[in-house]
């Protein structure tokens, strides 16, 4: 009885609304074809299948209704089905004519215009109603933002900087943000704060709400602790709301764990199972720093075991701006694809993990990074690497005093950035040797994709100049327990890559 089931909903929705209160609907329903097309359901189920075979369909019993009361004639019922029918039949019929198509992408922003959006954010991000009282150790954080609105100071991006401006930026323009997940506010690494509370009464202040224009506006929700169902709904969310930004942060990457259901049967397979499109933006705090199996991995691979037919964007930057132009891109794009986005831990508030104002208002976001610290013809050995290794290879770089080793950034795995990557590193000498370095074990992140996007020929000129592995040996498990092991292998590995 569809009419019946939805005057019910209908009623027990009124009914919640009206007295705040939970309503259960049991809705007694049935499987005409058992498990699915293909079963047979009279082997475990013989009497009550043989009265299903006989019973007619919920849309017979409807369709005889609407005839016979006089609502429809049954040439239009036969109309109706014979219409349904041809459009199942024909290619991509997944499509969901009362789904809202995005836009195309927006027109580029100049340098000039972008700075301006970025001072009107940072005024935005420090303006704090009269009467409101900041925690007394957050004041400083403020202060960083507001020395850079006023010139003063460094004039260093941190990352949690970056994303802010990303926000601001795109609210200006009329696009929304939408943040969820566990302790999204304040950030898992007490880095975001994109809500202030007053310390005395926790009365709430969200910065960035003042910036929304355009119809835009700007949310943030900190979740209950249930990733499935979190990431669930921001997936529907996303898929209803085309020109906005939605986002789910993970408290560590390895949590998403909790809604690899999710990840799985929606966000990679969507477009090609009912071509759905969506711009669901996973954020996937990721990088080995001693804290354990647990609290390590994001699980790289198994993101890009799902990569094919241009389905993700997944992507692993190395700097503020970096991320600022990933988000914007994301943001902006009439392409709407769901975007897998690894970031950092420590490196939140790293002094060497830092972009410039100039770095935002200019450029685009760049697939790979080249090497201009070194002279391109004296280079003897090219390591390509990703993320928070990159910082500790400089490092030992510049300890070694190895100005013959280029360190080249892959900021983005899928798609894939074979032309860009070909571009860097046909500036050095065919002799060179070419290096992957990972922090994961061989048999988890990015090497095997990497390795196999060589293999392939999709670098094309390079299929016999194919990198050698640097990283950790293969493991059962994402990282080892102790901290004093964790230093070891990092040491080990670094020191191995300048071998």
């Amino acid at each position: 009885d569809p009419e019946g089931v939805i005057h019910v909903a209908n009623m027990a929705f009124e009914f919640q609304r009206t007295f705040k209160h939970d309503v259960v609907i049991d809705l007694v329903g049935y499987r005409r074809w058992g498990h699915n097309e293909g079963d047979e359901p009279s082997y475990t189920q013989p009497t009550m299948y043989a009265k299903i075979k006989t019973h007619p369909s919920v849309a017979t019993i409807y369709g005889d209704k609407l005839v016979r009361t006089g609502a429809m004639s049954r040439e239009d019922l036969e109309t109706i089905w014979a219409t349904k029918r041809a459009a199942m039949d024909q290619p991509g019929n997944g499509a969901h004519p009362d789904l809202p198509v995005a836009p195309a992408d927006l027109p580029a922003v100049d340098s000039s215009a972008m700075s301006g959006r970025i001072r009107a954010t940072l005024q935005g991000l420090t303006t704090i109603p009269a009467g409101f009282e900041v925690h007394p150790k957050l004041m400083s954080f403020l202060k960083k933002r507001a020395d850079l609105l006023e010139g003063k100071g460094k004039g260093e991006v941190d990352w949690s900087t970056g994303e802010a401006l990303a926000f601001g930026t795109l609210l200006l323009e009329g696009i929304s943000v939408r943040l969820s997940g566990q302790d999204v506010g304040r950030g898992t690494f007490s880095q975001r704060h994109a809500i202030l509370y007053d310390h005395r009464d926790a009365k709430e202040f969200v910065a960035l709400q003042q910036l929304a224009a355009g119809g835009s506006s700007f949310e943030v929700y900190d979740s209950l602790l249930s990733e499935c169902a979190v990431m669930g709904f921001e997936f529907g969310y996303s898929a209803t709301h085309p020109r906005s930004l939605v986002l789910w942060e993970a408290q560590f990457g390895d949590f998403m764990n909790g809604a690899q259901v999710i990840i799985d049967q929606f966000i990679a397979a969507a477009e090609q199972k009912w071509n759905q499109a969506n711009g669901l933006t996973l954020l996937l705090p990721h990088g080995h720093e001693g804290q354990g199996p647990e609290h390590s991995s994001a699980r790289i691979e198994r993101f890009l075991n799902l990569c094919a037919e241009d389905n993700l964007r997944v992507a692993y930057p190395s700097t503020p701006a970096s991320f600022f132009h990933l988000l914007r891109s994301q943001g902006r794009s009439g392409m709407r694809k769901p975007l897998i986005v690894f970031t950092p831990k420590s490196l939140l508030r790293a002094p060497h993990c830092v972009s410039t104002l100039a770095d935002l208002t200019e450029g685009h976001f760049q697939p790979v990074m080249g090497d201009p610290s070194v002279d391109p013809s004296m280079v003897r050995r090219v390591i390509i690497t990703s993320g928070k290794v990159t910082y500790d290879l400089m490092k030992e770089r510049d300890t070694r005093g190895a100005r013959d080793v280029a360190i080249i950034r892959l900021e983005r795995y899928y798609p894939f950035p074979a032309a860009e990557l070909i571009d860097v590193l046909r500036h050095y000498p065919v002799t060179a040797e070419i290096v992957w370095v990972q922090e994961e074990p061989s048999n988890m992140g990015a090497w095997r994709f990497v390795r196999e996007r060589f293999l392939d020929g999709e670098v094309p000129g390079f299929e016999t100049r194919v990198p050698k592995y640097v990283g950790r040996e293969a493991s059962a498990s994402p990282a080892p327990g102790s901290h004093k092991v964790h230093m070891s292998e990092q040491d080990e590995l670094v020191a191995k890559a300048f071998a």
